[in-house]
């Protein structure tokens, strides 16, 4: 019976493994999903190999055990890999981004979410599924007069970025045949500085090539910009993903660390951080802080502030 218990978690945890490693030796697009929870699997990975070492006593159990704990250890690596020191809190001058997901269907909590942005003290709002807000728009627009998406560039309210200030620049366009006008960037003006603005919302990494695509494109159009960069959006996947680590890269972006866990919303602070807030310098991140109320959306929406080191 013991020997039939080991057998079992070995072969799984055996299996798991083998998924996990499939990254350092070849591209699966299959495999995103697993990479993106590579931390999270590695963890179960480590309690799997420690039983079957409690079952039995066996060298395999061990380099079950070793090959866990160097695969976890090496995501914990990279989500560390273009993570920055935040600036001290009282850093000025200070601004903040609201970015959130609202989830296209949410249309019973639109009244609370406009609230929330309302109430936010944010220089500029990213929204991605906006439709709900479209009913909000007369409200959100006494105090963010100036938009894109939701009627003013673009019919519809997929993309939305709303500011207080006005545009020095605007587009919006896509980045795949897979969705349409999921790429908004604005360049504007606070207080005497130009800053870029990006929203991004990209495929999920398991539909093909897709996800890779968008990040290639996302990059040669941020590697245009010339002015402090604030990347913010839903990028369906984790950091510690092969395809998020080279568009960090070649983006020349950093974030915090920890990144707040965004999805799925009924793990709480055990998610995974699939919505990011990237900067460029001489952009600097304060603070990414999780809206703890997920207001009927399946992600939790992020508030940061940040500054410009001069």
């Amino acid at each position: 019976m013991r020997d039939t218990i080991y057998c079992v978690i070995s072969v799984v945890t055996t299996c798991i493994l083998g998924i996990l490693a499939a990254r350092y030796v070849t591209h699966l697009w299959i495999l995103a999903f697993f990479e993106s929870l590579q931390t999270h699997i590695g963890i179960a990975c480590i309690v799997g190999a420690l039983l079957a070492l409690a079952v039995r006593r066996h060298r395999y159990a061990i380099a079950m055990l070793v090959v866990a704990i160097a695969i976890t250890g090496h995501s914990i690596v990279l989500l560390q890999a273009r993570a920055e020191t935040p600036a001290p809190a009282d850093a000025q001058p200070s601004y903040r981004l609201l970015s959130f997901n609202i989830d296209g269907d949410n249309f019973a909590n639109s009244e609370k979410i406009a609230d929330l942005v309302l109430n936010s003290k944010a220089d500029v709002v990213e929204m991605f599924e906006a439709p709900p807000m479209l009913s909000q728009m007369t409200r959100l627009a006494a105090v963010y007069p100036y938009r894109i998406g939701c009627g003013v560039m673009e019919d519809n309210c997929d993309s939305l970025l709303m500011s207080k200030r006005p545009f020095l620049s605007q587009s919006i366009g896509s980045l795949s045949g897979l969705w349409r006008n999921r790429f908004i960037l604005a360049t504007i003006d606070i207080d005497g500085q130009k800053i870029a603005f990006a929203s991004a919302h990209l495929s999920k990494p398991y539909f093909d090539d897709f996800h890779a695509d968008e990040l290639a494109a996302l990059s040669d159009a941020l590697n245009a910009v010339r002015e402090p960069l604030l990347l913010a959006g839903d990028f369906n996947a984790a950091v510690v993903e092969p395809d998020m680590q080279a568009f960090l890269r070649r983006s020349n972006l950093a974030h915090v660390f920890p990144e707040p866990a965004t999805w799925p919303i009924e793990t709480g602070a055990f998610g995974i951080a699939i919505d990011h807030v990237f900067a460029r310098p001489p952009l600097q991140l304060k603070s990414v802080r999780r809206i703890e109320d997920a207001m009927g959306s399946n992600h939790y929406g992020l508030i940061t502030d940040f500054t410009i080191v001069r």
